[in-house]
């Protein structure tokens, strides 16, 4: 196999870290970024847009940057990050676009200041399903009717499929329709903290009020992570207030319903359950295919169906996940030139899903589960029979499976000397239950993806 030009090789890692951090995060972080040089002793060059992109990618994300050139080429000794304006695409000669696979543009990653808004995102390319149509009847009925129908509105479910890119094409939908007279802004909640830390900091509160309050459409994703943040709260509270009583659109996301949010503030539930809530669940197997066929669509790539039927009937719990997979089975056949067939599909699929969890023990399963169902650890270990702990319990336990594959001694060892008796029926009755329980599969979803960012 030829060895890969730098930009396949940036191409690659891209790929891996839009499997392993949010959207927002990964088109944040990393538009206008690109490799550019690999140098003779093994050191390769990666450049991003700005200084603060540099210093948060060097301290963040430089071990998954270094782990996955490595797997890509042994040769390479060390990364180097250094700041580049963005750079105009230039087309390539004839000649050099019939050596190389074409790269996607980075137009994607282009931010409007405005409103913080991906043009991207829209509701065509947005699939719809049983898991999502009540969350997109309200999204679409708002945008003729803003401020008035459904407000605010609150839409709930697990990373990874699909609120952030529900939330930021209806504000794009909005823009459209109203031909910019509508004024939208769309904020992730760590940047709404962000916003009032400097403001208290820097003495501009007044500014950040005028920031939020003057919009006519507010669009705020994962409200979870203002939670127990006081001042923020407070902030966000008085901000919701006055744009509801001003008739002003306020929607919100978050990664489970007001009321099972523990330490939000039971006023701000109050606000939140007085307009419309809506969830996204679980994609069932048509609508995971129908996510392949549009976004192979979209990349002007092909797979066999047998393979993408297979990626659809094994990546069942994220949307997220289904993309990072596919592009990393398309980038092998198109980059790598590699023979597509079930056992490497597979082998894709097994390294993915696993990675996300390979630095996680025992003991943080066992306390991120504890507190999810707002238990000790120690009742989870104890040999007590109450009914509020025997399925927290059983949920340590097949996670435990699942996540690390300990074996069932080992297992029931871990909690409490148990028989691995008891952790085989255990695992055997949760596996059952997510066939038919939906509760319980939205519930494992969340302490995942809680265990996936520890």
């Amino acid at each position: 196999m030829a060895l890969m030009t730098p930009e396949q090789l940036w191409q690659a890692v891209l790929v891996e870290l839009e499997i392993q951090i949010t959207k927002p995060n990964f088109l944040t972080w990393f538009k206008n970024s690109r490799l550019l040089d690999k140098t003779p002793e093994g050191e390769v060059i990666v450049a991003l847009g700005n200084n603060f992109a540099k210093e948060w990618v060097e301290n963040k994300y430089h071990k998954i940057i270094i782990e996955t050139m490595l797997s890509l080429d042994d040769s390479i000794k060390r990364v180097r990050y250094t700041v580049l304006q963005p750079i105009v695409e230039i087309k390539s000669s004839q000649k050099d676009a019939k050596k190389d696979p074409p790269q996607p543009s980075f137009d994607e990653f282009k931010v409007d200041p405005e409103t913080n808004l991906h043009p991207k995102y829209n509701f065509k390319s947005f699939i719809v399903g049983s898991s999502n149509e009540l969350a997109f009847a309200a999204a679409s009925a708002i945008i003729k009717d803003v401020g008035k129908k459904y407000n605010p509105l609150f839409i709930y479910g697990g990373t990874g499929l699909g609120k952030t890119h529900l939330l930021q094409s209806i504000g794009n939908e909005i823009k459209n329709f109203y031909k910019g007279r509508v004024r939208v802004r769309y904020v992730p909640s760590e940047k709404f903290v962000n916003d009032v830390v400097s403001a208290i900091r820097n003495k501009r509160m007044e500014d950040t009020k005028e920031k939020y309050r003057s919009v006519d459409v507010l669009i705020i994703d994962d409200i979870q992570f203002v939670a127990g943040k006081e001042r923020s709260e407070e902030e966000f509270f008085h901000t919701f207030n006055a744009l509801y009583e001003d008739n002003k659109q306020i929607i919100i996301s978050s990664d489970r319903p007001p009321q099972a949010t523990p330490v939000l503030e039971e006023r701000l539930k109050s606000r939140f359950s007085g307009g419309m809530i809506a969830d996204i669940g679980y994609p069932d197997y048509e609508m995971r295919l129908a996510i392949i066929k549009t976004k192979l669509q979209e990349k002007g790539s092909y797979l066999p169906d047998n393979i993408a039927e297979f990626i659809a009937s094994k990546i069942q719990r994220s949307v997220r996940e289904l993309e990072g997979v596919l592009n990393k089975v398309v980038f092998c056949q198109e980059v790598k030139n590699m023979p597509l067939n079930i056992g490497l599909v597979e082998e894709i699929i097994n390294k993915t899903v696993r990675q996300s969890f390979k630095n996680i023990t025992p003991n943080q399963i066992i306390q991120i589960v504890a507190n999810f169902y707002e238990i000790s650890e120690k009742d989870l270990i104890d040999h007590s029979r109450r009914k509020e702990v025997i399925e927290p319990r059983q949920i340590s336990m097949f996670l435990l499976k699942d996540l690390l594959n300990m074996s069932y001694s080992d297992i029931g060892f871990k909690l409490g000397k148990r028989d691995h008796t008891t952790v085989i029926h255990a695992c055997e009755k949760i596996s059952f239950k997510l066939t038919t329980n939906q509760g319980l599969v939205d519930k494992i979803i969340l302490i995942k993806e809680i265990i996936n960012n520890k």
